[in-house]
């Protein structure tokens, strides 16, 4: 990984934040001491929420799970909050 110094850095910031883009890090060091790591963002991957399968299925009204709170369910299975 490529270690630049702090002057440098100034200097050059707009290629060094292309090359960073591109997938290439770079460090950024003050007296050959590294003080920051530049890395490319990556986006936080989507997480699956409960209601990916809405309009697949029912619930079957002969089914009893009012125990365990059958509107709930439906509501978590829907996407609702």
């Amino acid at each position: 990984m490529l270690t630049v110094n702090l002057n440098e850095a100034q200097a050059r910031l707009l290629d060094l934040v292309k090359q960073a883009k591109d997938g290439e890090g770079f460090i950024i060091a003050d007296d050959n001491k590294p003080l920051v790591k530049v890395l490319p963002y990556e986006a936080p991957k989507e997480s699956k929420r409960l209601g990916f399968m809405r309009g697949h299925g029912v619930v079957g009204k002969d089914i009893d799970i009012k125990a365990i709170g059958r509107e709930e369910i439906i509501a978590m299975f829907e996407g609702q909050e």
